[in-house]
């Protein structure tokens, strides 16, 4: 079927529906979705409650068993089709997500871009072998074999919608799971159509996919479901730990991807020209919206003042508004409570002793590019997730100091080091506990072919990504044969 020159997303398809095994209107209703930027309604979706979640979960089981009996080259070429469709239809997307989650043209590019690529990842490993042969104990022969869970659910967040939801989604369908998908209400097109509709079209049987819009009651739904195996979690700190207590209570695996309060290390031989510049794309990519954002930029002393100054240059150059203007490098915060949530952390600081140097103020939900400095541990600035555009800028004296302010923290997903000497940084790598480390990069890094996650609040010990994925939505299998039945002594 020819869809280049069709209206691929489609909103009378879906408007004020969600997916099941086709587009259905829920029991729970319908909500509208706003742009953040300006408060403008954009569509309607389906919203799911408990029922809708216990219906997608049963359907996901009914036709998970046919999904994995399907051939892995099968499920791959489905994979890559839908893979192919994101990319082809990409135009046409962009601007859903930029309207919907207020990111910039780039950073929604990236989305389709990188989308794809965790989906072609996925394709791949349907096709990777899935087991081994296991040592002799006895006569017997031994093997072990990776096998799907069942039915996979997923909860995604708003900020990378496509992206967050894709790269979980397509990992348990490659291995032969079914998916009960809950996108973030704010961004269920996003996060949610737009991932159904590629699907749909690439030809995956229906029943498979389940994308159910919803709230905290739908989320819990999702935990308690008999239907459903695993639950995949990217979100808060606070949100995982919730989900980890209910499906934990209910036999779930989970995997989880949480927060983080990286550290960006610049040490006293780096360029601070590109330290500059590495530490504003880390603070203020998407508004400081991602999980992965620099939200400490530890200083050697010595290059601190000077590292600062620049970056604070950078940071009134850094214009906030309507990313469909296209004249911004920063578009709004989600939502009203998280712009007062980033100033209270602001102001708190300043009253503590950091100093303002840039932004810390707003127009609606349009947060200015911000510069702290003299930023210390106790502050919430230095030891809290701010999930805005704040560059919080600390010193320290020696290479040990800055391994103990980065390992002081609760999180530990991401850092990163910026020096003219590998070997040094490489050294710092090697003491930070935290699951991801970037020598002469900043903090925000991902893609489908590495272990992603942390420790602490940024996780609980899973991986997601790479191998990984191989790990987190498959099980062992024991199976062993004898030519024949032996008789026991009872």
């Amino acid at each position: 079927m020819n869809i280049e020159n069709q209206n691929f997303l489609d909103a009378e398809r879906w408007a004020g529906r969600a997916f099941f095994a086709d587009w259905q209107k829920t029991t729970a209703g319908v909500a509208d979705v706003t742009d953040p930027s300006t408060g403008a309604v954009i569509a309607s979706v389906g919203i799911g409650g408990p029922a809708d979640i216990a219906r997608a979960a049963a359907e996901a089981r009914a036709a998970q068993k046919g999904w994995a009996k399907m051939l892995p080259t099968d499920r791959a070429r489905i994979l890559n089709k839908a893979a192919d469709l994101l990319e082809q239809n990409g135009a046409e997307l962009i601007p859903w997500i930029m309207r919907e989650s207020g990111s910039i043209y780039p950073k929604a590019g990236i989305e389709i871009e990188h989308g794809a690529l965790f989906i072609r990842h996925a394709a791949n490993l349907a096709t990777a072998p899935m087991g081994l042969m296991l040592p002799a104990m006895d006569a017997r022969t031994n093997y072990a074999k990776r096998v799907p869970h069942g039915v996979v659910g997923v909860i995604s967040p708003f900020n990378f919608p496509l992206v967050l939801s894709v790269r979980s989604i397509a990992a348990a369908l490659a291995f032969g799971n079914a998916v009960v998908h809950k996108p973030d209400p704010r961004t269920p097109i996003s996060g949610g159509i737009i991932i159904a509709r590629i699907f749909e079209e690439a030809g995956l049987p229906k029943g498979v996919l389940q994308i159910v819009p919803g709230g905290a009651d739908a989320g819990e739904a999702m935990c308690v479901d008999p239907n459903i195996a695993m639950i995949s979690f990217t979100g808060s700190a606070r949100g995982g730990s919730k989900v980890a207590e209910i499906a934990g209570k209910h036999f779930k695996k989970v995997q989880l991807e949480l927060g983080g309060k990286n550290s960006l290390i610049v040490l006293d031989d780096a360029d601070l020209d590109i330290a500059a510049s590495n530490s504003a794309w880390g603070a203020f990519l998407h508004q400081g919206q991602i999980c992965m954002a620099t939200g400490l930029i530890l200083a050697h002393e010595k290059i601190a003042e000077a590292l600062t100054e620049r970056l604070v240059t950078k940071a009134s150059h850094l214009p906030a508004g309507d990313p469909s203007s296209g004249q911004v490098a920063l578009g709004p915060i989600i939502s009203d409570g998280q712009v007062k949530a980033i100033q209270e952390i602001v102001d708190e600081a300043v009253a503590k002793g950091a100093t303002l140097l840039a932004g810390g103020t707003h127009d609606g939900r349009h947060y200015a590019a911000t510069v702290l400095a003299g930023v210390k541990p106790g502050m919430r600035a230095f030891d809290e997730e701010i999930f805005g555009p704040v560059a919080c800028i600390a010193t320290f004296e020696t290479d040990q100091e800055a391994i103990d302010l980065t390992n002081r923290s609760d999180y530990g997903l991401a850092a990163g080091i910026i020096s003219a000497n590998t070997s040094r940084a490489l050294r710092l790598a090697d003491e930070l506990d935290v699951g991801m480390v970037h020598v002469n990069d900043q903090t925000v890094n991902g893609g489908p072919f590495a272990p992603f996650g942390g420790p602490r609040k940024s996780g609980n010990g899973t991986r997601i990504g790479g191998p990984a994925d191989i790990e987190e939505f498959t099980t062992w299998k024991w199976i062993s044969v004898k030519d024949a039945a032996t008789l026991y002594p009872f």
